[in-house]
């Protein structure tokens, strides 16, 4: 009784540490594509923590800032909720490298069924792996340099997409902008090719000049198509990152200035400092290094260590270790030592690859900025002299000394020069957010 009673405590003290398991069934694809609860939604923007974020709470029918696009951005984007998933995987590979490997036994029966003994023959082993034990330190190295780099991973994940939403927020207000410019414009197209039909019927013009307007009224229309198709992606696109449906409609507020970025070889040693994906490529290089450790230890005998107990027919008990080990004769793991070399120098010619890459990113969108900037300083100069003419052709056609279609050409070469501008704002404000993100921080940690 008492050893039946023992018995049962050791098998239900084995069995309280055993997990269980429970179905978790997909949600339906209405319940993953649903909007976001607006309260959750701006509860954890209201205690987000990021360095590049500020806190906010979040509300979509107000304008959005760049900083609450954003925060939207880290907390909805599918990707990155995706990724954290990863994240939690690597966690649990870093606990499952903590745990030593599980002790085996055996039971071993044996019946008398000729002879003179009088008894029936039993055994007992319990073997141990002590080739884990051996390497166990540098398996626990390489998860938890795994465990970084997926973090740093998803870090850098974040900072892209945060970086992304702030990008589409500007070309959606550049393009809006630069859509009612195009809609202006082909609406005064129109009418001049309507005064230039009326003009041509009465005789007093030219069938070429009737031509001429055509073709700009074509060439106008084509603009506001293409714009408004521009704008419609930048909108979809925007929706995206930020995990919404495609048909919500948001109200963006308008960005601060760009500011003008140092000198490259400034920003390129803040960028080899604290980007975050150079940062989980040594991470990566981290793991190659205790992999090879690890396929090197794995040459030597794996070794097992054995107690065994047995009675024998004759009732003579004996007890003793056995001992067990691979013999290194041909193998000697030496594949996987050989791969396991390759794929650190794999990695550290990817790291290198990425350090050509950063320099050369970041000196290449410096120019551009540059060359953005240089450009609309050139267009502003002119702006005075083209309004003062565009101003004057206007009063001298209202007096009657000039055809209206004059002063409206001059109309139209001054909201030519305004879309322009608007382009090379675009220009500037999407590549020194995009330079932010070669940076790898916000252009307000950027110093001379």
């Amino acid at each position: 009784m008492n050893r039946s009673l023992l018995a049962l405590l050791l098998a239900g003290s084995a069995l309280s540490g055993c997990a269980s398991y429970q179905a978790a069934p997909l949600p339906t694809a209405s319940d993953i594509l649903s909007a976001p609860d607006p309260a959750i939604l701006s509860a954890d923007a209201a205690k987000i923590d990021r360095p590049y974020l500020t806190p906010q709470p979040i509300d979509l029918s107000r304008p959005l800032t760049p900083n609450a696009l954003a925060v939207i951005a880290v907390i909805e984007n599918p990707d990155l909720k995706a990724q954290r998933t990863k994240a939690g995987v690597t966690d649990a590979q870093a606990f499952a490298a903590r745990l030593l490997p599980d002790p085996t036994f055996g039971a071993n029966f044996d019946k008398l069924v000729s002879g003179e003994d009088p008894l029936n023959a039993f055994g007992a082993q319990l073997g141990f792996d002590l080739g884990a034990l051996r390497t166990a330190r540098v398996t626990r190295e390489a998860s938890e340099a795994g465990k970084r780099q997926v973090r740093l991973d998803l870090a850098w994940a974040e900072w892209q997409a945060a970086g992304q939403a702030r990008l589409m927020g500007v070309r959606v207000l550049a393009l809006s902008d630069q859509l009612a410019i195009a809609k202006e414009s082909a609406a005064s197209a129109e009418k001049l090719f309507g005064a230039a039909q009326r003009a041509v019927g009465r005789g007093d013009l030219a069938a070429s000049e009737l031509d001429a307007r055509r073709q700009a009224l074509l060439d106008a229309t084509d603009k506001v198509r293409v714009a408004e198709r521009e704008l419609s992606t930048a909108r979809g696109e925007l929706n995206k990152v930020l995990g919404l449906a495609p048909d919500v409609q948001l109200r963006l507020a308008a960005p601060a200035q760009p500011v003008t970025p140092p000198d490259s070889p400034i920003l390129v040693a803040q960028a080899l400092e604290r980007r975050l994906d150079l940062q989980a490529l040594r991470a990566g290089y981290g793991v190659a290094e205790a992999d090879l450790h690890k396929a090197v230890l794995d040459q030597f005998p794996n070794l097992s260590l054995t107690l065994a107990g047995a009675r024998d027919t004759a009732d003579n008990w004996t007890v003793g270790p056995a001992v067990g080990f691979t013999l290194p004769l041909w193998n000697r793991n030496r594949g996987g030592i050989a791969i396991a070399k390759a794929t650190r120098e794999q990695l550290r010619a990817e790291y290198d690859a990425r350090l050509f890459q950063t320099r050369a990113e970041i000196d290449a969108a410096i120019s551009g900025v540059a060359t953005a900037r240089r450009q609309r300083a050139e267009l502003v100069a002119q702006m005075p002299a083209l309004e003062r003419y565009a101003d004057a052709t206007a009063r001298a056609a209202k007096r009657g000394d000039l055809a209206p279609a004059a002063a409206d050409t001059a109309a139209q070469a001054l909201r030519d020069r305004h879309l322009a501008l608007l382009q090379l704002d675009q220009q500037i404000a999407e590549q020194t957010i995009a330079l932010e993100l070669l940076s790898g921080g916000p252009s307000e940690g950027w110093t001379r």
